[in-house]
């Protein structure tokens, strides 16, 4: 059985035939599938005379790679401080260089390696004065977003599992989508109109990981959010990867640390992708399961199958949620009734004295556009 070393992670023996194969390959750089302390980090260095990087570490210098706009390089820098700070003692050579001291004895002085620990503490809490003020600007956007009130359907799932292809099919648009592992960090709205003419607002987010640095998801709370906000979260699964069924529960521990899951089951919605990629007898057997649930619908966000089924799927899990109500309007009305018709599900009508009477199911969120009277300037 494997053992892990305090020291090194790696037992003797796998460390000393590890090093020989980067000696003689002339290796610049060993990646740790795992998480090191800085202990062990300054130990592999030392055996293999080489660079080595942990999970955290990777995955910090694709985010670092992806992030576009000034919030994704904002919090990707967070993530990353906070990651160098616990590890000054291995990553810095002269940390035993001190600065004149002050007073009557003058004394040691600030070591060289408290300076930069303060440093980076100082940037530390600049970038979260500057991420909380992103934080309280989407608040202001999901307020202004509730005064025109559309649903919001947020997009997730594990990184590479086609969520940005998904986004590009159903709005039109062209969000970055490449087969790579995080190409998304930004997130990116559209809005999209289903069948039954209700609008909705199309989120697409961060991938998640299995085994997410603490940091990381501390960093990109104020782009999760619009996850916590949603009306509706489409779980995007890579159904044609091997590692499907763990990716799944990797996403939901997530969600359910977001405090999505578990608190409103029955706003997710699976959307198995990528049925495209599987032998026709397993793409079968995909679809057939599927068919049989209420929360589950087979895509190929590729090719564009069942796509229509998912906002079919979407359309519906807004319609539960409908109050039927009794209105009166005014027959010049026009727009009112037409907004009525178009977006409510008409129980009874009863016209008398130039107003008409209505009962109507309404999902809460166009009821409210409703009342707003947001629907006149569609």
């Amino acid at each position: 059985m494997l053992r892990w070393r305090p020291s090194t992670l790696l037992g003797e023996g796998i460390v000393e035939r590890i090093g020989e194969r980067i000696a003689a390959e002339s290796v610049d750089l060993a990646v740790i599938d795992a998480a090191l302390s800085p202990v062990q980090q300054r130990n592999l260095e030392r055996a293999w005379k080489c660079k080595v990087i942990d999970r955290t570490g990777l995955i910090l210098e694709i985010f670092g790679e992806r992030a576009q706009t000034s919030e994704g390089r904002l919090q990707v820098e967070l993530a990353h401080l906070s990651y160098q700070r616990s590890r000054l003692v291995r990553s810095w050579t002269h940390l035993e260089r001190q600065r004149g001291g002050f007073g009557f004895l003058g004394g040691p002085g600030e070591t060289q390696i408290e300076a930069d620990r303060r440093q980076i503490g100082e940037r530390i809490v600049k970038l979260k004065r500057e991420i909380e003020a992103i934080k309280r600007t989407r608040g202001l956007h999901r307020e202004a977003r509730k005064r025109v009130p559309y649903p919001v359907a947020a997009l997730v799932g594990y990184t590479n599992a086609g969520k940005s292809t998904l986004f590009n099919r159903l709005t039109g648009a062209e969000v970055r989508a490449e087969d790579q592992l995080f190409a998304t960090l930004d997130p990116t709205m559209r809005r999209v109109r289903l069948k039954s003419g209700r609008t909705i607002i199309l989120s697409d987010t961060v991938g998640f990981v299995s085994s997410l640095p603490t940091d990381l998801v501390a960093a990109f709370r104020a782009t999760l959010e619009e996850v916590i906000e949603a009306d509706i979260v489409i779980h995007v699964r890579d159904i044609s990867h091997p590692d499907s069924e763990a990716q799944k529960d990797d996403v939901l521990d997530v969600l359910h640390d977001l405090g999505v899951n578990g608190v409103r089951p029955a706003a997710i919605i699976e959307a198995q992708n990528k049925i495209d990629r599987l032998p026709h007898e397993r793409r079968d057997v995909v679809r057939n399961r599927t068919l049989r649930q209420d929360d589950m619908v087979a895509i190929s966000a590729r090719t564009g199958e069942g796509c229509e089924q998912l906002l079919d799927l979407i359309d519906q899990r807004l319609a539960e949620g409908r109050q039927v109500i009794e209105l009166d309007v005014d027959l010049s009305d026009g727009a009112a009734i037409a907004f009525l018709y178009r977006h409510g599900e008409v129980v009874a009508r009863r016209d008398d004295d130039g107003m008409a009477h209505f009962q109507v199911g309404l999902a809460p969120a166009d009821l409210a556009r409703y009342h707003s009277g947001q629907y006149r300037r569609q």
